[in-house]
């Protein structure tokens, strides 16, 4: 190989590898994994209610003192049987009204369901199926404050603000 190739190879590798970066560079990704470029849900602070209902007796597992905002972000699957089982993940969400929630079992800690306070919503009867899912379209804003019926007494609670 001639000098002026080995020049030519190394200048045309090093082109390659500054139109590369350049190209990352603009990606609007943020590494979330999902390849929307919306950056996924940001921590935010819960309502007085929702924070007073998951950290009350008992306290919800899994849940840290915030809530997880997908007003932006898109719609939101919620784990049931999170953690060690007895969760929900995350605990709580924030979302734009006629955004559809979907609960989906892990098949950790039993047999759970997904029960609001009120009625407004009801998966029905406790299953621990992995995979099994259970959809609810919030079309009016609101606190919407839920629970695991068999496990409501340890903790597996969660919350949905709908603005």
């Amino acid at each position: 190989m001639t000098d002026r190739t080995r020049r030519r190879t190394v200048l045309r590798s090093i082109g390659v590898a500054t139109t590369a970066g350049l190209l990352a560079g603009c990606s609007t990704d943020t590494g979330d994994g999902d390849g929307s470029g919306d950056g996924g849900p940001s921590a935010v602070d819960p309502p007085s209610a929702v924070d007073d209902y998951l950290s009350g007796d008992p306290e919800a597992n899994n849940y840290d003192g915030d809530m997880m905002d997908y007003t932006d972000a898109g719609a939101p699957t919620v784990e049931v049987g999170a953690g060690e089982g007895l969760a929900f993940g995350p605990a709580a969400v924030k979302v734009s009204t006629g955004t559809t929630v979907t609960w989906e079992w892990t098949g950790q800690g039993g047999d759970h369901n997904v029960v609001h306070q009120d009625e407004a919503f009801n998966s029905g009867s406790a299953v621990d199926e992995e995979g099994h899912t259970f959809e609810h379209t919030f079309d009016e804003a609101g606190t919407f404050l839920y629970y695991c019926g068999p496990h409501q007494t340890v903790g597996m609670k969660g919350a949905v603000v709908v603005e």
